[in-house]
């Protein structure tokens, strides 16, 4: 989330509030809601590596707000992490390890593993179909995080079915 604030402060000076706004607003129901205490304790964290800086502003009848923007320091990292490739797929998964070791311990087989495990992805898949359809249509981010994510999952289903066909 700290690389996002920085994002999105780049753009211009926010508070908290308006920060969690616009990651909603931006992202829609197919993104975790974000809690706004951890952006707050976010933002301190920012604040104190000087990747930001906060400016109290007077409200009248309310409590003052906390205004950032981003520093010199916060436009570096986030232009290094805009530059940096992000993550591929992962070599070490989980489920193979387990689908490769459970039958020596005679827990399970590797069909009941895959199965069970292509059931889950399923139900994943039919939760994002859920939320593609309440989602707004004209929020393309979105809608396209989740179509990002159903395709991830098809993949993963595929994989599923190769390697059925190649441990049995």
């Amino acid at each position: 989330m700290r690389l996002a604030l920085l994002a999105l402060l780049a753009k211009e000076p926010a508070h908290g509030y308006e920060l969690k706004q616009a990651l909603e607003q931006t992202f829609g129901a197919a993104y975790p809601q974000p809690n706004i205490g951890q952006i707050y304790v976010t933002l301190s964290r920012l604040e104190q590596n000087g990747l930001i800086q906060g400016q109290d502003v007077n409200q009248s009848r309310r409590p003052n707000k906390r205004v950032y923007e981003i520093t010199e320091a916060g436009r570096e990292a986030l232009a290094g992490w805009v530059a940096e490739p992000t993550e591929g797929p992962r070599v070490r998964d989980e489920f193979f390890m387990k689908l490769v070791l459970a039958p020596a311990t005679g827990v399970t087989d590797r069909l009941a593993l895959i199965n069970k495990q292509r059931r889950h992805y399923l139900n994943i898949m039919r939760g994002l179909s859920r939320l593609a359809a309440a989602e707004d249509r004209n929020n393309r981010v979105a809608q396209l995080l989740i179509e990002g994510a159903m395709l991830h999952l098809q993949a993963d289903l595929d994989w599923l079915e190769r390697c059925q066909e190649e441990l049995d």
